[in-house]
Formats: C-alpha cells, sequence, structure tokens
C-alpha cells in the first residue's frame, strides 16, 4: 500500500485547530476557576470555611478549573493527549498571572506562585493522562 501524503497546509490547520482548542479549554478553565473562587469566597463570608483554608481552596479551584478546560480540549483535540492537557494547565497558569499583574503592581513565587503552577499543571494533566485509547486486540 502507498502511504498518503500530507499536504503543508492540512498539517498547520490541523495544529492551529489544536492551539485554538487549547486556548478554548484555557479559558474555560479560568472561568470555572473564577466560579469556584467566587463560591469559597462566599463560603468564607458566610463563616462556613476559616480564613486559613483559602490557600488551599485557591489549589483546589486551579486543578478543578484545570481538569474542566483539559476535558473539553482533550476530547476536542482527540491526539497527544497529553501535552494538550499539560497546554491548557500553561494557559490557565498564565490567565491567572496575568490577572495577578493587573490587580497587584508585583507578584513573586513567595506568594504562592509555584503552588498555583503545579496545581494548574497537575489538573491539566489528569485528564491527559486519562484519555489514552485502549489497545487494539490481536487478530489471530
Amino acid at each position: 500500500m502507498k502511504k498518503k501524503e500530507r499536504r503543508p497546509e492540512e498539517l498547520g490547520s490541523q495544529w492551529l485547530n489544536a492551539m485554538c482548542d487549547i486556548l478554548i479549554g484555557g479559558a474555560l478553565a479560568g472561568v470555572t476557576a473564577i466560579l469556584a473562587l467566587l463560591a469559597w469566597a462566599v463560603l468564607v463570608s458566610a463563616g462556613v470555611m476559616p480564613v486559613g483554608a483559602m490557600y488551599g481552596a485557591v489549589l483546589a479551584s486551579c486543578v478543578l478549573g484545570a481538569l474542566t478546560g483539559g476535558c473539553f480540549a482533550v476530547r476536542r483535540v482527540g491526539r497527544h493527549s497529553l501535552p494538550v492537557g499539560l497546554g491548557v494547565g500553561a494557559v490557565l497558569f498564565l490567565l491567572l498571572l496575568t490577572a495577578g499583574f493587573i490587580a497587584f503592581d508585583g507578584a513573586s513565587i513567595a506568594n504562592g506562585g509555584a503552588g498555583i503552577l503545579c496545581a494548574c499543571l497537575c489538573g491539566g494533566a489528569i485528564p491527559g493522562l486519562l484519555a489514552r485509547k485502549p489497545k487494539k486486540k490481536r487478530r489471530r
């Protein structure tokens, strides 16, 4: 059988479509994380949750957001699920970093940036790891 050659524009359009899906997944992750943070803030204001637990709630929100956006993007792209999930986590982290720079004049790693980065990447990697295709059965 002769292999089918791909045209360069087909390969470029697939790459572009995958990047668009990663960005859309990152935006969905950002919206989900913001809504989760809003829910945590309401719980703190109501006195149900102590203020000291807010850093853990922020990390949980990052994982939840990246998990949601990663599931969306991995389902849409269909191939190379781990890099797609990690890409969504990286987009979410960059969105949160940009929002932090806009709200505050500076940001440092000492304020919990490393934990948020790890939470975003791990939340994005979970759907990437779970979305692998089942192995094909051998025909005898």
